[in-house]
């Protein structure tokens, strides 16, 4: 796998949902620690629109189930143009297992509830391993450089201290949440690829319209619909922007929004609701998506919803 990606210019991770979600984050990784230029897309507007393709491009596949019906349309056109390709995902001998070129397991074994939560956490993870594999092979420093098994350890332990910490989450939920029509999700940098997985966590679950937004965005439009009580839950662990993304929460407050604030060690405050232990900024997702997970069951939960069984869903969306 490696020595097939070495060979590539542009590497193109395509997804739907929640592993769209993933693949966010895992293209900051990849970017950061390899040095090659990576693209994220929805595989089902691939499926029909194909992108331009740079001369030595490398695909990969995200998926829970293998069965992604949108990822296979992609996948297709991929072997039809010989690209090599790798899927990872979740369930061995899949049909996208079977079609790609390469497979790396998840190895997080059954999730039963529909809306997924460590397939997600576990594709983080295994694109980290891939990164740092990668990196190594490419001779970058950064990789070099890197204590993966440390930094997976810290989050562990991290994803722990949150789980422990969960009536807090459910305080929260029951305070801001379940009497709310809709809701809102800001962050900046991988913070914003967290928020779009939190904001679908609360929607498909608890069916609270939620958004998620890069947070200087909320102001461009969106801001219009910020009004007294709004939940607005903020992540702040992007170094680069945890001052700016502060800017944008007095915004929403302004305007009356009940705001939850979700922070790294290194950029908390007085006051914020949630207080995430320190960790390498490119693994943060680890930790900020749990309290997201945990707000979300509770929302749905408390207002006497079937937290693993949302209406209109299907655990492998099979159909295009």
């Amino acid at each position: 796998i490696i020595d097939s990606i070495s060979k590539a210019d542009r590497i193109y991770i395509y997804a739907a949902g929640t592993s769209y979600h993933a693949g966010l984050v895992g293209k900051t990784m990849l970017e950061h620690y390899t040095g090659i230029p990576t693209e994220v897309g929805l595989a089902s507007e691939a499926g029909y629109h194909f992108p331009m393709m740079s001369k030595n491009p490398f695909f990969i596949f995200l998926t829970q189930s293998g069965e992604t019906a949108d990822s296979r349309v992609v996948l297709k056109e991929v072997n039809k143009r010989n690209i090599p390709s790798l899927t990872i995902t979740n369930v061995e001998g899949s049909t996208l297992s079977r079609e790609a070129d390469y497979t790396m397991l998840l190895e997080a074994g059954p999730e039963i509830a529909v809306a997924s939560t460590k397939a997600y956490t576990a594709q983080i993870a295994v694109q980290a391993v891939l990164a740092k594999a990668l990196g190594e092979a490419l001779n970058k420093a950064e990789a070099k450089d890197w204590n993966l098994k440390h930094d997976l350890a810290i989050a562990a332990e991290g994803m722990q201290q949150l789980v422990d910490s969960k009536e807090s989450l459910k305080e929260i939920a029951d305070k801001y949440l379940i009497k709310s029509r809709n809701a809102f999700y800001i962050g900046r940098g991988i913070d914003y690829a967290v928020a779009l997985e939190g904001a679908l966590k609360l929607k498909e679950v608890s069916y609270i319209q939620t958004e998620g937004f890069a947070a200087a965005e909320l102001k461009h439009g969106t801001i219009s619909l910020i009004e007294k009580d709004t939940p607005v839950i903020a992540l702040i662990n992007d170094p680069a922007t945890a001052d700016l993304t502060r800017g944008n929460i007095q915004e929403v407050v302004s305007r009356g929004a009940n705001v939850v604030t979700i922070a790294g060690k290194d950029f908390a405050r007085e006051g914020d609701n949630v207080v995430l232990p320190e960790i390498n900024y490119y693994m943060s997702a680890l930790l900020t998506v749990v309290p997201a997970q945990l707000l979300a069951y509770y929302a749905s939960k408390d207002k006497g919803l079937d937290v693993d069984k949302p209406r209109n869903l299907a655990k492998s969306v099979t159909v295009e």
